[in-house]
């Protein structure tokens, strides 16, 4: 039988293969791009920052080393059971819609890792934006770290096959209706598997309009983990700072 999941944010993300096929992200990186930013913001001890789409909680643990406060919302109820088993004070994690905002507000909101744009609903993702705005202290800063949509487009790998924990996993990728989608294929235990991952290609200009409606400014803009200016052309990553404007 053939699983088909149309809607992969909401049930992809809960699946133990999701894990399997991103078990080799990188921890150095992700916690040498989480040193940078907070010496960046200068994020005094203890502050407090929101963790929005926060997965297993890999940020959320390393930012709370940091010293920082930290909450960690997801919309998967998998992702975030692993996640509160790493729970402690000053540390916590809840299942989530990051559409719809927190009671509680923040220093720093943080969306990291292209965890944005994967609504159906195009006003699900000015709803995100609004909520970040309304999760912000007068001072604090939201920080999204998305793809550079022309970087990857551009660069984008048709197909290719991955073998993880003796899963092959064939991937396909391309762009359609200003989406970017990644179909994912394999076989485990002699059942048939497929999943779609499908991303709204969202340029600069869609986020600087997305703020501009929703009261913020952009602070700058970075193009990689190790803040370095963007460029449109050549940066992998699209990382927004911003503020209330």
């Amino acid at each position: 039988m053939i699983k088909d999941e149309t809607k992969w944010y909401a049930s992809w993300f809960d699946t133990k293969y999701y894990h399997i096929l991103y078990k080799d992200r990188g921890y150095a990186e992700a916690e040498d791009f989480m040193r940078n930013l907070t010496s960046f913001l200068q994020l005094k001890k203890e502050a407090s920052i929101l963790d929005l789409a926060c997965g297993k909680g890999r940020h959320s643990v390393y930012l709370h080393e940091l010293g920082y406060n930290v909450t960690g919302v997801d919309l998967s109820k998998n992702s975030i059971d692993k996640a509160k088993q790493k729970e402690e004070n000053g540390l916590q994690f809840k299942v989530h819609d990051m559409c719809l905002p927190l009671a509680e507000k923040f220093d720093a909101v943080f969306n990291l890792f292209t965890s944005f744009g994967y609504f159906e609903n195009e006003e699900d993702n000015f709803k995100t934006i609004q909520a970040i705005k309304e999760e912000l202290k007068p001072n604090g800063y939201g920080v999204i770290d998305f793809m550079n949509v022309n970087y990857v487009i551009k660069n984008l790998v048709s197909q290719n096959s991955k073998t993880i924990q003796g899963i092959d996993f064939h991937l396909k990728r391309y762009v359609e209706d200003g989406y970017i989608f990644k179909n994912i294929e394999f076989t485990d235990e002699g059942e048939e598997f497929k999943f779609q991952e499908k991303v709204k290609a969202i340029t600069l200009s869609h986020f600087e309009e997305y703020f501009k409606n929703a009261g913020l400014k952009v602070k700058t803009l970075f193009g990689d983990y190790q803040l370095n200016d963007f460029n449109l052309e050549n940066s992998s990553r699209l990382i927004l700072i911003f503020e209330h404007a």
